[in-house]
């Protein structure tokens, strides 16, 4: 189940909230969530249930005999290892072990049948969670949860366990125990929540769709993934990484509108997770903005921990190559999610290093553009899994194929998407946002008007939900890019 299916709009969600309304106190209320974030779970698979049952309990577990009295440092030490032991473990089971022996496979000819692992969902985003409450717990940044129940809960929240943003323990404990929901935060996490639906029901499905149009469909096996790629125009090419890059920021950035906007309904205030990355000047500002809770999860647990930059180049280039392949290993088990890592690593050693000062004398444009082309670039790695097929996408976007510059068909497609195209990218700009706001500022010294803006901004969700569901109906192209993380 989905946020964007229509059995979750107008079955699942709705029953929830009409279950945790009727709820008399804030225990019962708990119970609510968890009931339905257990359900909401065992859609996908039922059995993993009990894995994200079990990985809780152990951590809960550890973290209690962290925290008790009279607890030495070397005992803390060991519980802290066993627990993230356990949990870096069956993450590395689950998702890595196949690529592993595929590998071993394919060079040493062992084993000679390679088990086909299936891949929870969310197991990295919830591992993560996991993990960052064993570490602030061994640090003293938050006593541990005496309740399982409660802890289970904040690991399982159906908001974001499969999809994120990555929350931290530290930021929802008191919500977990002292919370409400005033009108003013229900009306803005329903706005919000449609926004997300908008953005993921009525452009990033369309964008994924021109992106399988020009550039390659997606489940395609690698002959006929390799033949398309290698003979589409230079043009068709660079239209589907256009394609694809607003399809997973419209898609990414709508599920953690949703998230938030469902979390807010409740009195749960989840962090923000992008802030407009596209329009980033630099790749180090863009990794500030794309994905927030992830690149603080890295620097908080992984690269602060290893010395930061607090220490010579040589020492602050290890930890950021490190944290990078790290980085790209957690999207995904295979070598284009390795060189999608060390992609970005290369242009952020030289950022640090060599092109900081020359970037900030270029005009804005030419910083934006910069940007922009490296992140089309690795959004290509990060799509195309073949080494092969990713080779031959890149020469064909410059030609290098023998294919031609541009085709027919793809100008003809081109036009008739044109508008399509330019909405998507005014999507993933603040310029929409940021005009609301005028407009909201400037109403509010106006009060003569300001009774039919009250009215536009209660029909506004209204109007969004009937327009994704418009755009759902039917609809077979509904993806889940995150599945596999």
């Amino acid at each position: 189940m989905v946020f964007s299916s229509l059995l979750f709009l107008f079955a699942f969600f709705p029953l929830n909230l009409l279950c945790y309304r009727l709820a008399p106190t804030l225990p019962a209320k708990n119970v609510v969530m968890l009931f339905f974030s257990l359900v909401f779970y065992a859609w996908g698979g039922p059995a993993y249930v009990l894995l994200l049952v079990g990985m809780t309990f152990v951590d809960w577990f550890f973290c209690l005999r962290m925290d008790r009295v009279g607890a030495t440092y070397w005992q803390r030490k060991l519980d802290l290892i066993l627990a993230c032991t356990a949990d870096l473990g069956l993450l590395c089971i689950f998702k890595y072990l196949t690529f592993l022996l595929e590998n071993t496979h394919r060079f040493f000819g062992w084993p000679s049948d390679v088990p086909q692992i299936a891949l929870p969902i969310g197991i990295s985003f919830y591992t993560f969670q996991l993990l960052s409450y064993v570490v602030d717990v061994y640090r003293r940044d938050v006593p541990a949860q005496r309740s399982f129940p409660k802890l289970l809960l904040y690991v399982s929240l159906f908001h974001q366990c499969v999809a994120g943003p990555i929350v931290r323990y530290q930021h929802v404990a008191d919500e977990i125990d002292y919370r409400r929901a005033s009108r003013t935060e229900i009306a803005d996490g329903i706005g919000r929540f449609t926004v997300g639906l908008a953005k993921k029901a009525m452009l990033a499905n369309p964008c994924g769709e021109l992106a399988d149009l020009f550039l390659c469909a997606s489940g395609l096996s690698f002959t006929e993934t390799l033949a398309q790629l290698s003979s589409r125009s230079a043009l068709s090419l660079w239209l589907g990484v256009l394609c694809y890059t607003l399809q997973i920021y419209l898609d990414f950035s709508a599920y953690s509108d949703m998230a938030i906007g469902m979390g807010r309904m409740i009195g749960f205030h989840y962090h923000e997770n992008f802030d407009f990355p596209y329009i980033a000047r630099s790749i180090t500002e863009f990794w500030r903005r794309w994905h927030i809770s992830l690149s603080q999860f890295f620097r908080d647990y992984v690269y602060i921990p290893l010395g930061g930059n607090r220490c010579g180049m040589l020492c602050q280039i290890r930890n950021l190559a490190i944290t990078w392949l790290l980085t790209g290993l957690w999207h995904g088990a295979s070598w284009n999610f390795l060189l999608w890592g060390a992609y970005y690593l290369a242009f952020l050693l030289l950022e640090k290093f060599l092109l900081r000062r020359q970037l900030e004398r270029l005009p804005a444009l030419f910083r934006h553009v910069y940007v922009l082309l490296v992140v089309m670039i690795g959004w290509l790695i990060f799509r195309v899994t073949s080494m092969t097929c990713l080779k031959a996408a890149f020469l064909g976007l410059f030609g290098g194929n023998g294919n031609p510059l541009s085709d027919y068909e793809t100008v003809i497609s081109l036009r008739s998407y044109a508008v399509f195209l330019a909405a998507a990218v005014l999507a993933c700009t603040p310029l929409v946002r940021n005009l609301y706001r005028r407009a909201d500022r400037a109403i509010a010294s106006m009060p003569i008007l300001q009774k039919a803006w009250t009215v536009l901004q209660s029909a506004g969700p209204i109007l969004l939900l009937l327009l994704s569901t418009a755009a759902l109906v039917g609809d077979q192209y509904n993806p889940f890019l995150y599945y596999r993380f």
